[in-house]
C-alpha cells in the first residue's frame, strides 16, 4: 500500500489573515495541520513554527548515532515516539519563541498529526487541540480524535444536557494547545490501515462549520484529492466560512508498483502553503523548502 495526499487552506469569509497551517512531507508520509492563536497575529506565526519544528525533526531524526532529545518511550511504536517527539519539540520552540518576544507572547496552535507506515499497514495519529483526524471506510465516516476543548469536556461529562442548554455552553475554547505549558499531553494511537481508506484533517473551520455526513458524501463523490479538498473548503465557506479552514486528505491506495506514481507525488520535497497577500485560497503546489504558511 501507498498514501497520497492533496492539501487546502483558505483565511475563510470572516478573518483577515490565515492562522492555519499544514505540511504534507512525502518522504516519511507525514501529514499536518495547524491551527494558531494569539494577538498580533501570533497564531501564523505558533502554526508555522510547530509545522516547520515537526518536518526538521523528521528530517534530522534518520541513522544509528541520532540522539533523541526526549525520553524513548518503550512503550510504544518507533512512529509513534517520532510523533510525539516532534510535537514535543514544537511545543518547546513556541514556549521559547513566546518568552522571548512580546509580540508573540500567550502564542499557541492546535496539532494533528498522521504518520503512515506502510510495512507495519498502520497510520500513527498525535493531537494536542481541536485539530481534527476522521477515517472514511465502507461508506462510513469516523472521528479519530478527541477534541481537547471546554465544550467537548462539558458533554462528556453531562451526557444528559439538552439542546438548548449545549447552546448555551462556550464554544471555540480549548483545553490543550502548544504553547500552554511546558509538558504538553499528546493524544496517540495506531490504526490498522486498508486499501481505499481515505483520513482527513482538519483544522475546526471545517469541521465546524459542516456536519460529517457532509465530508463523507464529499469523498465518496469526488476521485481527485484536490478537488476533494477544494468542495470541502467551499462547503465551509456556503456555511459561514467563520474561520480558517484547512483540509488535508490522505488516501491509501494499492501497491506502489501497481500504479505509476506521477513526479510530482515522488518528490523529496514537502508541500508547504503560503500566500502573503496572494489568493486567498490556494491548494499546496510544489514550493521552496522554507515555506509552510499561508496568511
Amino acid at each position: 500500500m501507498r498514501a497520497v495526499a492533496a492539501g487546502i487552506t483558505d483565511v475563510g469569509l470572516q478573518r483577515d489573515h490565515n492562522e492555519d497551517c499544514f505540511a504534507i512531507l512525502r518522504e516519511h508520509a507525514l501529514y499536518i495541520v495547524a491551527d494558531g492563536m494569539g494577538g498580533h497575529r501570533a497564531g501564523d506565526v505558533a502554526s508555522r513554527l510547530a509545522t516547520e519544528a515537526i518536518v526538521d525533526f523528521f528530517r534530522s531524526a534518520v541513522g544509528e548515532d541520532f540522539t533523541w532529545p526526549f525520553h524513548f518511550d518503550s512503550r510504544l511504536s518507533d512512529e509513534e515516539n517520532r510523533l510525539l517527539t516532534g510535537i514535543r519539540i514544537a511545543n518547546r520552540q513556541i514556549i521559547e519563541r513566546s518568552a522571548r518576544s512580546r509580540e508573540c507572547h500567550g502564542m499557541g496552535t492546535t496539532i494533528v498529526g498522521a504518520l503512515f507506515n506502510e510495512k507495519a499497514g498502520k497510520m500513527y495519529i498525535g493531537h494536542v487541540g481541536d485539530s481534527r483526524a476522521y477515517r472514511l471506510r465502507d461508506g462510513k465516516i469516523q472521528q479519530m480524535t478527541r477534541d481537547h476543548s471546554l465544550l467537548n469536556d462539558y458533554l462528556q461529562a453531562m451526557p444528559e444536557l439538552t439542546e438548548e442548554q449545549r447552546s448555551e455552553l462556550p464554544k471555540n475554547v480549548i483545553t490543550r494547545a502548544l504553547g500552554m505549558q511546558e509538558h504538553v499531553l499528546v493524544d496517540l494511537q495506531g490504526d490498522d490501515v486498508r486499501p481505499g481508506d481515505v483520513y482527513v484533517l482538519c483544522s475546526d473551520g471545517l469541521s465546524g462549520m459542516i456536519d460529517d455526513s457532509e465530508i463523507l458524501e464529499v469523498v465518496q463523490s469526488t476521485p481527485d484529492l484536490e478537488e476533494v479538498c477544494r468542495r470541502l473548503v467551499a462547503l465551509a465557506n456556503e456555511h459561514g466560512g467563520e474561520d480558517n479552514i484547512t483540509a488535508l486528505v490522505v488516501r491509501i491506495e494499492p501497491d506502489a508498483e501497481d500504479i505509476a506514481v506521477p513526479e510530482a507525488l515522488s518528490s523529496r520535497n514537502p508541500l508547504w502553503m503560503r500566500d502573503a497577500n496572494g489568493p486567498r485560497s490556494e491548494a499546496a503546489p510544489e514550493a521552496p523548502a522554507n515555506v509552510v504558511k499561508q496568511g
